[in-house]
């Protein structure tokens, strides 16, 4: 474990107690932030959605009417926020922004997201290499499905601290260096991206919580010993509680989530038979966290 201060460090016992008691005050049930279609993210609207992610690590934003140009419209919020550091993942579009809609990705894998399946918690990107980890995400509801995609949300910080109330020691097994592997990716024979080995927790050199992790028990392995695997199970649990910092929105179209990749999932859901009226969601990840008094630079 790198050597820090603060309130993510076990010996720091005073900061975590001083940070615990303030993250803890005011279970998240922030109001959606209006965002004007055509002229944009205002003041007043720039600073709510800047103190939910400070205070919660994520916001919610509705626009006044859904923008003709959904991906145009994502990445100026974004540049609200400091957010251009963008992830091209294996099935963005050539923007960097995919398209989440039940389809045939033309690949090896039926990868989940684009299916009609339920996809447990996770964090985005928890298989990218370490250098290139996700820490900023925009979700937006183009159209809504029929039936369920019903979104669940979680602050990692506060899955942070469920653990170390019960075990400090989970905490240490799972900062470790290889306490989360996920195995490498092969399409058509040929691996296309390598395994991916870290810890779950981990502290940036700006001194925030970062978490990589998915409960999924296929095609992750962790660490093979007594107290990783307790904390693993431990974590898994925490998500079958009746936890009120554990919330579940069904977004609209229109509607969207801007977060420093919380732990989230989906439900399963039912399309429409009408092509036209199919599920569409629009996913931006970034390798910087959201960033309350980015200056937006427009792009020519």
């Amino acid at each position: 474990m790198h050597a820090y201060s603060g309130p993510f460090a076990l010996a720091d016992q005073d900061s975590y107690i001083a940070w615990r008691k303030q993250k803890l005050q005011t279970p998240p049930c922030p109001p959606f932030v209006t965002v004007d279609a055509e002229q944009g993210l205002d003041v007043a609207g720039r600073q709510a959605i800047a103190e939910h992610c400070r205070r919660h690590n994520f916001a919610l934003f509705r626009f006044t009417e859904p923008p003709a140009d959904p991906e145009e419209a994502l990445r100026q919020l974004g540049r609200h926020f400091g957010l251009k550091d963008i992830d091209a993942n294996l099935c963005a579009e050539d923007s960097g922004l995919t398209e989440i809609t039940v389809k045939n990705t033309g690949t090896d894998n039926a990868y989940i997201p684009y299916t009609s399946r339920p996809i447990g918690w996770h964090t985005d990107g928890y298989y990218n290499p370490m250098h290139q980890q996700i820490r900023g995400m925009l979700l937006y509801c183009h159209q809504p499905a029929m039936e369920g995609g019903i979104s669940g949300l979680m602050d990692h910080e506060i899955a942070y601290i469920r653990l170390r109330d019960q075990n400090p020691e989970w905490i240490r097994a799972l900062m470790a260096e290889d306490a989360f592997t996920i195995p490498p990716n092969v399409e058509g024979g040929v691996q296309i991206r390598p395994a991916t080995v870290g810890p779950v927790f981990s502290v940036d050199d700006d001194g925030h919580l970062h978490m990589r992790y998915s409960a999924r028990q296929r095609n992750v392995e962790w660490k093979d010993d007594a107290l990783t695997q307790e904390a693993a199970a431990a974590l898994l649990a925490l998500f079958e509680n009746d936890d009120p910092f554990i919330l579940e929105w069904s977004l609209q179209a229109g509607e969207g989530l801007i977060s420093n990749n919380i732990l989230h999932r989906r439900t399963g859901f039912m399309d429409s038979p009408d092509p036209k009226q199919k599920r569409v969601f629009y996913r931006a990840r970034y390798h910087n966290r959201v960033r309350p008094n980015a200056t937006v630079i427009i792009e020519e």
